[in-house]
């Protein structure tokens, strides 16, 4: 849900660095039109923060002390599906990108970003809209084309149904603790199955199984 515009759009900050947020919130000061009305520096900070006071938008860094911000980015969308997350991060990373787009964020930047893209950004995704940034998006989707859509195709369909469901909630930016908990299995065997498949569709990386699962279902 966008931005009602009734008031200024209220953000909260997570970031396990005391300094980045500090930085943050600098940049976003003195602007009429957004107020800072919280920050975290874990998962657990962070859903205290927004069972506080619910924000339009947070600012969430993809990596955080007790698990990734796209863990967080789905345990807060689910129970405040309204609130507009804008992951941030210092680098490119393709498979918390992909994990946060299918997670529902509204945006992916750079922490290099310019203070003034930082804040158009927030605006964008406040009124509803998606933001990613430039560099984050043309190099994951270059990846993303390389290769043939035939091999992708060959290379999932060898795989046993368990060992689709987990590629699938891999593709989805959960991690190993996540997948376990959601198939009922050890992060053992999660790891396990992840050798399988790994093994079957002749990948070394997750990134690359990945890959390999989003040009077949989402070409």
């Amino acid at each position: 849900m966008a931005h009602s515009g009734g008031g200024p759009i209220r953000v909260v900050i997570v970031d396990d660095h005391v300094v980045v947020r500090l930085g943050l919130k600098a940049a976003l000061g003195g602007h009429g039109d957004i107020r800072v009305i919280g920050e975290a520096g874990s998962i657990a900070e962070a859903v205290e923060a927004v069972q506080r006071d619910v924000p339009d938008v947070i600012l969430m860094d993809v990596r955080l002390p007790d698990g990734s911000g796209v863990a967080a980015l789905r345990q807060i969308r689910a129970d405040y599906p309204a609130v507009r997350v804008l992951m941030l991060t210092s680098y490119t990373d393709e498979e918390a990108v992909v994990g946060a787009v299918f997670g529902g964020a509204a945006g992916y930047l750079l922490k290099n970003i310019d203070p003034d893209v930082l804040l158009r950004a927030i605006r964008q995704v406040a009124a509803g809209q998606t933001v990613l940034d430039p560099a984050v998006t043309h190099e994951v989707l270059q990846r993303l084309r390389d290769g043939s859509s035939g091999k992708a195709e060959a290379a999932v369909d060898v795989l046993s149904v368990q060992e689709h469901k987990v590629l699938a909630l891999v593709s989805e930016g959960y991690s190993n603790k996540e997948i376990s908990a959601e198939l009922g299995l050890t992060e053992k065997t999660v790891r396990n199955y992840l050798y399988k498949l790994y093994k079957k569709m002749n990948v070394k990386r997750r990134s690359q199984a990945m890959r390999l699962y989003l040009k077949q279902h989402h070409a």
